[in-house]
């Protein structure tokens, strides 16, 4: 019998998770922050002062060897575990403006979202396991996060 050469695959799960927001640039430091009428310029409607809700559907991909004795790249129900505490805990059915203090200094847009659900899910995975998150903010909006950053300007 040959040995047979390691297999990577991709394993995604989903989860919908309620909450509300208001676009508005007032939580960020004082010289990066905009007047009231260009929040409304910039976010519209997002930028009422109540606040919207939406129903975020989240779909996190991990990405690894199939176990040859497993069968499995992750064993769901430990993925299911990790994804409760990295967003239906701090997320489900909060005000991510008031109640998730990492939006006191991040606006609160789909992009950020997935930004805070991948670094907390990071904290929990296997290194270099997590592959993907995908926020569905409504049918028409998504956005989908990789790690990627940035260069420092």
């Amino acid at each position: 019998m040959s040995p047979r050469s390691a297999r990577l695959a991709r394993l995604s799960r989903s989860v919908t998770f309620s909450a509300c927001h208001r676009l508005h640039s007032s939580c960020l430091s004082h010289s990066e922050s905009l007047s009231d009428e260009e929040n409304l310029k910039l976010f519209g409607k997002c930028n009422n002062a109540n606040g919207h809700g939406h129903n975020y559907k989240v779909v996190v991909t991990v990405r690894g060897e199939i176990d040859p004795v497993s069968g499995m790249v992750m064993n769901l129900t430990d993925l299911k575990e990790f994804m409760q505490e990295a967003i239906m805990e701090p997320l489900d059915h909060k005000n991510l403006d008031k109640d998730v203090p990492y939006f006191s200094e991040v606006v609160s847009t789909t992009e950020n979202v997935a930004v805070f659900i991948w670094d907390n899910l990071q904290k929990l995975l296997p290194q270099g396991m997590l592959y993907k998150v995908e926020v569905q903010e409504t049918e028409q909006n998504v956005v989908v996060y990789k790690g990627e950053e940035t260069i420092v300007k």
